[in-house]
């Protein structure tokens, strides 16, 4: 998918390309309503033919708006343009983890840093019966003030035990025993 600069998409314009991965693309983009940036993470074409990757696509936006946590990526929106699936969500000024750990060894005292705010996602997250079940350095973003994010919610589950009410996204959180998904 080739999205130009400039292109209008609802109430984002296009900025640039920031990233990619197994199941889409990531785009900096303007919010025209609100004035701020945001990323715009469009699911690959293909992919949103197939019902079952279609289904993880939402799941994700839906699991991560579900939570309000200051370590958790915020989600602003899913849509739809031109049978191109996105999810807007705030845009993170930073580094992977994985950028992180790779460019230079980091003290024990920013090691546990970084760890306590990945803990304290996953548990808020867990509090509310769900399940990351992806987390890696590529992950965790780290933003320039040192504030970790931690993001894609795409094989997120509910715990068996979650009290939530959740008839909308259960379906889409089932996984089989022996699957890799």
């Amino acid at each position: 998918m080739s999205i130009a600069a400039g292109t209008e998409i609802g109430n984002y314009r296009i900025v640039s390309k920031i990233g990619s991965g197994g199941m889409g693309q990531v785009f900096l983009a303007e919010d025209m309503r609100l004035d701020r940036k945001v990323a715009i993470k469009f699911l690959n074409e293909e992919l949103g033919k197939d019902a079952d990757k279609l289904g993880r696509f939402i799941q994700e936006a839906k699991a991560a708006s579900a939570l309000n946590h200051p370590n958790i990526i915020t989600v602003f929106e899913i849509g739809s343009s031109d049978d191109h699936q996105y999810i807007a969500t705030e845009f993170i000024d930073g580094i992977t983890l994985r950028q992180m750990l790779d460019t230079k060894p980091i003290t024990l005292v920013r090691a546990l840093d970084v760890t306590l705010q990945i803990a304290d996602a996953l548990s808020s997250a867990h509090d509310a019966g769900i399940i990351q079940r992806d987390i890696k350095p590529e992950n965790v973003m780290i933003r320039q003030d040192g504030r970790v994010k931690v993001l894609d919610f795409g094989l997120a589950k509910l715990s068996p035990d979650s009290a939530q009410s959740t008839e909308v996204t259960m379906p889409h959180l089932v996984t089989r025993s022996g699957v890799i998904v």
